[in-house]
Parts: structure tokens; sequence; C-alpha cells
């Protein structure tokens, strides 16, 4: 392989690979790519993108499961100045033609199997401009991006400038969209801006080994990924997420590092007592969890098991803030998801007057480089405040201490397994029922998963409630990602909605309980 160190691009995954070459960069599996491989292939597939055509500021998209495929194609596209969007495999194959068609993507790079129909996504998204590439096995439709990888150079390219990634998220409306901002300085030097600030708040370096329990469709895991190989350690991710698999992973892979969700610290404590007592990982020296509120027992539980090295964050795929608290100080302020690391929080109140310490209203931040909703400028003014400051939709204080506490959301999203999911994306997929005439969605407590969907569906006048059931049931498993498909359905005549129409989700809530699994409620 050629190598060239003077140039932009010689901080982070170039760096590495000529200081460590034969280290393991990524690791999912048994598969793995060393620092060497990787930035061959990371070079190689860039020069594809020239091939096809691809200029500074065009989107590259990817259904790709948790391999190492996905973080080639992730410093690729940085080398080329191009934005990446990881699109989930566990969407529909009508969700996925949608973010495909936002992003506006001039390539889509797929692997199967996944949730959603690869070979039916060219007709759906309409392949005019778009380039589609296969991974691993053959995909109709697609042509194989190891063949035309195979024909090119593994070295660097003459025009490197710094890209960046655009990960989509649902919001208030339910429909994703994607957080734009725009692209580095194309004579930008250092860490890439999607590691930089990762590489000094978890405190990774050369020696880092870290554990990544989720996919890398997520903007945690694919930023932490991106961290490592930014910083010169090893990432190792799961595939799927096994509570027993993953302590096993922890010890045998001396694991440094970690990364987690509630449900899954919940799914590890509930193991049987003696097989936790098979695990010991003395290497094992921060553990982070974010994406949902974790209730204080499992975190009291999980300090009192794994000691201090539980950290915890609160931030979002917008980056407009971040907070951070250890272990120590959680047990001095329990529930508090920590002082603010990044921006400048203000709590404000329905006036857009700011709120003084310890009285509830919406978080914003102000302090870094704003975000907007690709393609929605509706949506970005939503979460932006008269002031410019901007929100992940959470309702908190912040107490003298100037820790910060989450008490509501703005609007009604659930969060499944550390995962968004919106009731309106769910209740339009419903309402396109001929059978239906009014639905309404909420999250309901769930022991695995947080919280998980919950329909109540009004059907035409003597529908049979039992059949009309079954249909909805279908029809979401059809329409539906498995973690937005209901786990219960509630037939009712009439949905209580206020005289202005909207929908008395409080009213939903307290029928929830009251009401059986399918018929009329009472």
């Amino acid at each position: 392989m050629s190598m060239v160190l003077n140039t932009p691009m010689q901080v982070g995954l170039r760096y590495w690979s000529s200081v460590h070459p034969d280290r393991v960069a990524v690791a999912v599996g048994a598969l793995t790519l060393t620092y060497e491989q990787l930035e061959e292939q990371a070079n190689r597939l860039a020069h594809v993108f020239d091939t096809l055509g691809l200029a500074r500021g065009d989107h590259v998209a990817a259904l790709l499961p948790n391999v190492p495929f996905v973080i080639v194609v992730a410093w690729a596209a940085y080398r080329r100045g191009l934005y990446f969007t990881p699109v989930s495999t566990a969407l529909s194959t009508i969700d996925a033609s949608y973010i495909l068609r936002d992003c506006q993507a001039r390539l889509v790079l797929a692997q199967g199997p996944a949730k959603c129909l690869l070979t039916e996504l060219p007709d759906l998204v309409g392949s005019g401009s778009i380039a589609w590439l296969s991974h691993g096995e053959p995909i109709d439709g697609f042509d194989s991006v190891e063949s035309r990888m195979a024909h090119q150079s593994d070295g660097p390219g003459d025009q490197e400038c710094p890209g960046a990634l655009m990960m989509y998220t649902s919001g208030t409306t339910g429909f994703p969209k994607g957080v734009w901002r725009p692209l580095p300085d194309a004579a930008y030097v250092g860490p890439p801006t999607f590691a930089a600030d990762l590489i000094t708040i978890f405190r990774l370096d050369t020696n880092s080994r870290y554990l990544l329990t989720g996919p890398m469709y997520h903007a945690a895991s694919l930023r932490a990924a991106l961290a490592v190989t930014s910083s010169g350690g090893t990432a190792i991710c799961l595939q799927k997420f096994d509570a027993e698999a993953a302590l096993h992973t922890v010890m045998s892979e001396r694991v440094t590092h970690s990364q987690w969700v509630p449900t899954m610290l919940q799914r590890m404590l509930r193991l049987p007592e003696e097989v936790r007592k098979r695990y010991h990982a003395p290497e094992h020296r921060l553990a982070w969890h974010a994406a949902a509120p974790c209730p204080i027992s499992v975190k009291r539980a999980m300090i009192d098991w794994w000691g201090p090295i539980i950290m915890e964050y609160y931030a979002g795929t917008e980056s407009v803030g971040m907070s951070v608290i250890d272990a120590q100080e959680w047990l001095a302020h329990p529930g508090s998801v920590g002082r603010v690391l990044r921006g400048v929080p203000h709590i404000l109140d329905d006036e857009w007057k700011e709120l003084p310490s310890g009285k509830a209203g919406r978080i914003y931040f102000s302090g870094l480089t704003a975000f907007q909703y690709f393609g929605d400028p509706a949506k970005t003014a939503g979460r932006t405040s008269p002031h410019g400051y901007q929100t992940l939709g959470d309702i908190g204080y912040v107490d003298a201490d100037g820790f910060m506490y989450l008490t509501d959301r703005m609007d009604d999203m659930i969060i499944s397994g550390g995962v968004n999911v919106y009731p309106q994306e769910i209740e339009a997929a419903i309402i396109d029922m001929p059978e239906v005439v009014d639905v309404g969605v909420i999250g309901v407590a769930d022991d695995d998963y947080g919280e998980r969907p919950v329909a109540f569906v009004a059907g035409a006048q003597y529908a049979d409630p039992v059949a009309l059931e079954q249909l909805v049931r279908a029809h979401c498993e059809k329409r539906l990602g498995t973690i937005k498909r209901p786990v219960r359905y509630v037939v009712m005549q009439e949905l209580p909605r206020s005289a202005a129409g909207k929908m008395l989700r409080r009213e939903l809530r307290r029928l929830v309980n009251a009401t059986p699994m399918t018929g009329p409620a009472p």
C-alpha cells in the first residue's frame, strides 16, 4: 500500500495505520479489520466514489448490519467530503425508501438480510441518478462494491477534504429527518469533527478496547466507533445483544470501555447470580449508558455490581448540548443526567423567559453550531427558540449545584429499548387502513424495553372488534419495523378527543390498564 502522511487526512485513521498497521481496528464477531486493512479499504472505496462522479456535499446512504464495512464507508465518505447516512436495517421497505429519497442519496450500499425488501428499493426510490451497490452476497438490481473496489488503488486520493455524518432522527410529526450541519472547511486539518470531542469525553487512547452493544446505524454507536479508530484503539461491536454473551465479551476481549442503554443493563441484572459471578473484567474501567432514562433502582444496582465505573451522558443526534455524570456524582444527585459539558443550558418557560434553578421548563442550549433538519425549515424552527437556542425536546431543570434533571418531553415520544418511537408515525400507518376510522398510540411501561407502544383503534360502525384487531396487527407487521409495532391493540367504539379535535392521550393512558386485549373498551 502506498502511504502519504503529509495530507489533511493524516490525523486519525491514516496516522494509526502507519503506527500500528497490524492492530485490529474493528471487530464484529469473527469479522475483523486491522488498521492497515481499514485504511486500504477506505481508500479503495473513496476512489469508487470518484468513478461514480460523487462530489463534495453529495450524500451516501447504507443499509448495513453491524459489520466492519460500516466503518469503511464512513471513513471513505469523510475522505471525499461526502455526507454519510446509515439507515436502520430494521425499517420497513416504505420507511427505508422514504429516508433514501429524503437524504437525496447519490449512492446506496446494502447488505442482506434486512427487514425491508432490498430488491424493491430501486423502484420505490427511483434509480435515475442513484448508484446501487451490494456488500457481500449479491442483491438483484445492485452491483458488487467488492468488484468495483478491486480495481482501485489502495492509496490516498489527490484531493481529500473532510465530510460529515447526517444521521436521521424522528420528530414530532412522526417522519424521520436528517440532522444537517455545514461541512467542515475544505482545508480543515485535525481530528474528524465526528470524533474530536468524544476522544476527550470518553477518555480514549491507543490502549482503548471499546465495546459497542448497539447497532452502528445509531449515532451513539457509530460516532463511538469512529472516535475509537481516530484514537488508535479497537472497536468491538456486538452483532446482536445478548446479556450473558455481552458479559462474556467484556471479559474475554479485555474490554476497557463499553456503551449501553438502560434496557441492556436491566437484562444483565436479571441474569441468575451464579451466572453473573462467572464474569470478571478487571480492565473494564468505564461503562457509559445513555439513549433513555435509566430507572434509579437499575442505576444503583449497576453501581453496586460494577462499582464506580458507571458513567452517564445526555445528548442527542442533533448535538445541541451534552451533560455527563459519574457514579459518585450520581449517588449524591440520584436521577440527574449530570452537569452540562458542551453547550450552555437555558431552561425556558412558555413565554421564552429563563427560569431559575430548580424550576422545570423546556431545555434549550446555546454555544454550539446550530443544526438544521435537512430540507425541513419548519421542523427546525420548532426546535429553535426566538433567541436561536435549540432543543432536543426535553423538559427538566438545573439544580443549584448545576446538575440537570429530565422530567418529561415536549412531545409524546416513546423510548423503546433506547430507540425513539413516535406515536404519530404508527398512527399514520394504521389510519391508512380503510377499516379504521380513528387511532391513537401511547407508550406504556415495559420491563424489558422501558416503553412499548399500544394502539387504540376505532373501526367502522358494527365492525367485529376481534377481526379488526387481527387486521390491524397483520397490517402493522407488514408496514412497521419490529420496534415500532404495538404490543397491544385496544379496539374502541370512539377515541377520546377534545372539543378542538385533539387526542386526549391522558385518557388513553388511564384506560390502558382497564381495557381488554381485544374488544370494545368498557
